[in-house]
């Protein structure tokens, strides 16, 4: 097969990528956007207080929705807003898997209600989340070594490292985001409130959010770990190659 050919075929495949990629986005924001009216709507009639019904809303749980959707319909532009901002290339596959997290997360876990109906389904989403953010970590440190400062080679180690920490990091901001919301909206993200409408307290309402970062630990420490084995390859083939163009310099 010709240089050609194998251009226009990967050409034909980047733009059929971006169109799918294009269509989920528009599909994740119109459920969030149609969501807010929902849960605005809902809102009203809502009863107050803690619910003693299993899977019963109360307005908390509304106005949880409400942030929660309003919040990805803003992040849910990062990807382009980065790539625009900075020059960092991120892989449309990456984006799509990041469009797809916020329709399971917000969407599906609060909208749909799938934290309580869906066994296992917060610590689903946060080895997800930290496993996609310590690949987006691989992603920065490859853009500033290559391209922003020049003449500079980090080892597969400190690449890893910086890796983990940022997905770490990124975690720990969202057990924030969450205490802050439960704290000045009296909402319920951190699950200290059961389904049967139990509260929490002591040691059991610590529960999800060191669940929450252990997962977040686990799922970091897994992709680092995989991708400091694919950075360790691939500096030793690179370095047999030059070895071997010494040689045959020499």
């Amino acid at each position: 097969m010709s240089k050609k050919k194998i251009d226009e075929n990967r050409t034909n495949k980047e733009e059929k990528i971006d169109k799918r990629k294009t269509l989920i986005f528009k599909i994740v924001f119109t459920l969030l956007a149609v969501s807010v009216v929902f849960s605005i709507y809902n809102l009203i009639n809502a009863p107050s207080g803690v619910s003693n019904k299993e899977y019963e809303l109360v307005k908390s749980d509304y106005v949880l929705m409400i942030l929660q959707c309003i919040v990805g319909m803003i992040v849910i532009f990062l990807p382009s807003q980065v790539e625009r901002k900075f020059g960092i290339d991120i892989p449309d596959t990456m984006e799509i898997i990041y469009f797809i997290f916020l329709f399971c997360a917000i969407y599906l876990g609060e909208v749909r209600n799938f934290y309580y109906k869906i066994p296992y389904w917060d610590m689903i989403l946060h080895a997800f989340s930290a496993m996609m953010l310590g690949a987006l970590g691989f992603i920065l440190v490859d853009f500033f070594n290559k391209k922003a400062i020049k003449g500079t080679h980090l080892s597969p180690f400190f690449v890893s490292l910086f890796a983990f920490c940022f997905a770490m990091t990124c975690g720990t901001v969202w057990e924030i985001y969450e205490y802050l919301a439960d704290s000045v909206l009296g909402t319920n993200m951190q699950k200290f409130i059961t389904a049967e409408g139990v509260v929490l307290t002591g040691h059991a309402a610590l529960g999800d959010t060191m669940k929450d970062i252990i997962v977040d630990f686990i799922g970091a420490l897994v992709i680092v770990t995989l991708g400091y084995i694919h950075l360790r390859r691939a500096e030793k083939k690179e370095t047999s190659k030059e070895d071997k163009d010494l040689q045959k310099t020499a």
